[in-house]
């Protein structure tokens, strides 16, 4: 039987984060999620998905890259489209790694967006890890698997995304503590309020006490601090209405 995975859409879009926003991307999001952040924007992988060999998804990919591929406009370093894994949760389903790997080895820059709560060590080396560590806003800061934290490399990013000021004072203490900074770069994404079409019953509350921030006051303190950080808010999410899915 052919490796397959579940997958929710794949479809070309802009990166809208990370150090490589902006640029072209092919995303691959995957069916399932064992987090229910409270902030979460894509309640609606978590069960919606329609199984794919990964000779499908590779094809398909292949196809929606094509006009990159025949484009007299070629990047000289790198290639266009980048291709992103993201969820839900990419690395619940075992058929992911492989995927990666045949990405890889077909000359495609490979992303992975994951929450911190698994073993990313397995993943190939050539594929740009962009982890989570929850902050407490999220309601899932107990799932953060600090056990990841030596695996990480120059070529991945950690992300922050800060919904409160205690969320900003939480992630100052984890990137001194942990020395993160010095690892590699570090993304602090404001929390961009849920419509309402996002909005579902199943993430989890916010936790009681917290102090809202918004991304003036966030950027403010980021440069206030002299934080060794990039503030990054989702571009897709400015030029798409923010509940506009495959974009």
């Amino acid at each position: 039987m052919s490796a397959s995975l579940v997958v929710n859409e794949i479809y070309l879009s802009l990166q809208g984060e990370s150090t490589f926003a902006g640029l072209p991307c092919i995303f691959i999001r995957l069916t399932a999620c064992d987090l229910r952040c409270s902030y979460c924007d894509t309640a609606y992988a978590f069960t919606e998905g329609k199984k794919q060999t990964l000779e499908q998804i590779l094809t398909e990919v292949k196809r929606q890259a094509e006009p990159f591929a025949n484009s007299k406009l070629k990047a000289k370093h790198s290639k266009l489209p980048l291709v992103e894994l993201t969820g839900g949760e990419p690395l619940l389903q075992k058929n992911t790694l492989p995927l990666m790997q045949q990405l890889c080895d077909a000359g495609f820059t490979v992303l992975l967006e994951t929450s911190g709560a698994h073993d990313i060590s397995p993943v190939d080396p050539r594929v740009h890890r962009i982890m989570d560590l929850k902050c407490p806003s999220s309601g899932e800061v107990a799932r953060n698997r600090l056990e990841n934290i030596p695996h990480l490399k120059a070529t991945d990013e950690v992300k922050f995304v800060i919904g409160a000021a205690e969320d900003y004072d939480w992630a100052k203490e984890q990137i001194a503590g942990l020395k993160l900074d010095a690892i590699c770069p570090l993304l602090f994404s404001w929390v961009h309020p849920l419509a309402p079409e996002q909005q579902s019953k199943v993430l989890k509350k916010v936790p009681a006490g917290l102090t809202p921030i918004s991304r003036r006051e966030l950027a403010e303190k980021i440069i206030a601090d002299a934080l060794p950080v990039r503030f990054q808010i989702q571009q897709h999410k400015i030029i798409w209405p923010p509940e506009q899915r495959g974009v």
